[in-house]
C-alpha cells in the first residue's frame, strides 16, 4: 500500500503516519492567501453592520453578476470617510486584502480604503459595457425576431404585486380576455435581482407552451434600474429562444435591456399592446375584410352577368334555330337533287333493262317454243339436232313451249 504525501514549501511530508494538525493547515492556508497581496474590488453592497461602541464595520459585498459575496471588514473611519452614506444596495470599489482567519476557518477582506462609485462612473462603466455588447452584435437588427400574432402563453417576469405587473396583465386582457400568463415574480432591484431575473429568464425559455417573454417593471432612478444594464442579464435575454419585449421604466428610460431584447416597449401598458391585438379592432377589421370581400365578388358576379348577357346577345346564341333552319334548307335541296338524281338514273336503268329484255325474248329459244317448235334433249342434256344422234330404244325429253314430255325412240323411226 502506497501512503500519499504531501509536502510543503519548507520540505516537511505529511503523510498518513505523520499528518499535519488542523493548526498547520490553517496557518499554511493562511500563508497561501496572504500571497495575493492587495487587491481592489468593485461589488454591491448587500449588507452593513456597524456594532455599538467597536470601530470594526462588516460589510457583505456581493458581485452584481452573479450569486457571490465576500466579507469585508473595515475601520469605521475608513468608511465614514470614502462613503459616509454607505447603505445596501450601494456599489463601491474596496482597496482589500484578503485574510484567513485560522480560528474560525474562515475568508474575509481587511479593508483600508472604499470608495463609492458615483453616478457619472457607474454611467461611464455602463457606456463600456453598452460598446462592448454592440461589437459583439448583441444590439444587431438583423437578429431580432418577430413577435407571433397571437400568443398561445405569455410568460411575465415582474415584480411581485407590481404596478408593473397589474398594469401588463389588466391592459393585455383588456384587448384579447382569452389570452393566458405565466407570471414568476422576481426581485428588479437590489443585489439579488440579477440572478433572480436570470433564473426566471430560463425557466420560461425551457416552457415550450411560452410565446413570448416580457420583462416588465415599473420607473425609477438609474440607480434602480441598474439590474437591467448588467452585462450577465443581458447575454442571457441574447441567448433565449423565445422573442423577449422589455418594458423597463418610462419613454426616457433605456437600460441596456432594451438594446438586445427582439422588442422595446416604453412602458408596461405598451408591452401589453405589443404582444397582443385589441379583440375589437380585429373584429372590425375582420368586418371591413367583409365588406371588401362582398364588393369585390358581387362586382365578379356582375361583370360575369355582364358577359353572360353579351353571349347570350349574339345571334347565335339568342336565335340558335336559325342556323339550324338554314342547314335544314341545305340538306333538304341536296336530298332533293340527291332523289331527283336517283329516279333519273333509276328510268335509265329500266328503260335499259326493258329493251334488254325485249332483245331477249326476242332471241330467247322460249320465243321459238311459243311459236310451235321443240327442243329435243337426251337424257344428259344434250340437243339432238339429227336422227343418227339417237339409238333405237333411248329415252328422249321434249321440251314444249309449256312443258316437257318423255318419248323413247322407235327402232324403225331412226332409219333415213
Amino acid at each position: 500500500m502506497v501512503a500519499r504525501v504531501t509536502e510543503d514549501a519548507a520540505g516537511d511530508k505529511s503523510t498518513s503516519e505523520k499528518p499535519w494538525p488542523v493548526r498547520v493547515v490553517s496557518q499554511k492556508i493562511s500563508q497561501w492567501i496572504g500571497r495575493l497581496g492587495w487587491i481592489w474590488i468593485d461589488g454591491q453592497v448587500t449588507q452593513v453592520v456597524r456594532r455599538p461602541g467597536t470601530n470594526t464595520v462588516f460589510i457583505t459585498l456581493r458581485d452584481p453578476s452573479a450569486d457571490l459575496s465576500l466579507s469585508v471588514t473595515t475601520n469605521r473611519d475608513v468608511v465614514d470617510l470614502g462613503a459616509p452614506t454607505l447603505a445596501e444596495g450601494a456599489r463601491i470599489v474596496v482597496h482589500a486584502r484578503p485574510e484567513f482567519y485560522a480560528a474560525r476557518g474562515s475568508l474575509s477582506l481587511r479593508a483600508d480604503e472604499i470608495r463609492q462609485v458615483g453616478l457619472g462612473e457607474l454611467l461611464a462603466r455602463l457606456e463600456q459595457v453598452k460598446r462592448l455588447l454592440q461589437a459583439e452584435g448583441l444590439f444587431a437588427r438583423e437578429r431580432k425576431r418577430r413577435l407571433p400574432f397571437l400568443p398561445r402563453r405569455v410568460g411575465l417576469v415582474t415584480g411581485r404585486a407590481s404596478a408593473a405587473e397589474r398594469d401588463v396583465l389588466t391592459n393585455a386582457r383588456r384587448r384579447w380576455p382569452a389570452i393566458d400568463f405565466r407570471v414568476i415574480n422576481v426581485a428588479v432591484q437590489g443585489p439579488s435581482a440579477v440572478p433572480q431575473i436570470i433564473d426566471a429568464l430560463n425557466i420560461l425559455d425551457r416552457d415550450e407552451s411560452i410565446d413570448v417573454i416580457v420583462l416588465a417593471r415599473g420607473g425609477g432612478s438609474v440607480e434602480d434600474l441598474l439590474p437591467f444594464s448588467d452585462e450577465a442579464l443581458c447575454r442571457a435575454v441574447f441567448a433565449c429562444r423565445t422573442p423577449v419585449v422589455s418594458a423597463i421604466g418610462h419613454e426616457p428610460d433605456a437600460p441596456l435591456v432594451d438594446f438586445v431584447a427582439d422588442v422595446r416597449a416604453s412602458t408596461p401598458t405598451d408591452a401589453a399592446k405589443r404582444i397582443v391585438p385589441d379583440l375589437g379592432d380585429e373584429v372590425r377589421l375582420i368586418g371591413q375584410a367583409k365588406q371588401r370581400l362582398d364588393r369585390s365578388l358581387r362586382g365578379l358576379l356582375d361583370r360575369e352577368q355582364h358577359r353572360l348577357d353579351a353571349l347570350r346577345s349574339r345571334p347565335s346564341i339568342a336565335r340558335p334555330l336559325t342556323m339550324v333552319d338554314v342547314r335544314e334548307a341545305d340538306v333538304a335541296a341536296v336530298r332533293e337533287r340527291a332523289r331527283r338524281n336517283l329516279l333519273h338514273r333509276l328510268d335509265r336503268a329500266g328503260t335499259a333493262l326493258e329493251h334488254t329484255l325485249a332483245r331477249l325474248r326476242t332471241l330467247s329459244p322460249k320465243a321459238t317454243l311459243q311459236r310451235g317448235y321443240a327442243i329435243v334433249q337426251r337424257a344428259d342434256g344434250a340437243v339432238v339436232r339429227a336422227p343418227e344422234d339417237v339409238a333405237a330404244g333411248e329415252r328422249l325429253r321434249i321440251r314444249l313451249a309449256d312443258g316437257t314430255l318423255a318419248a323413247t325412240v322407235s327402232p324403225d323411226s331412226t332409219e333415213g
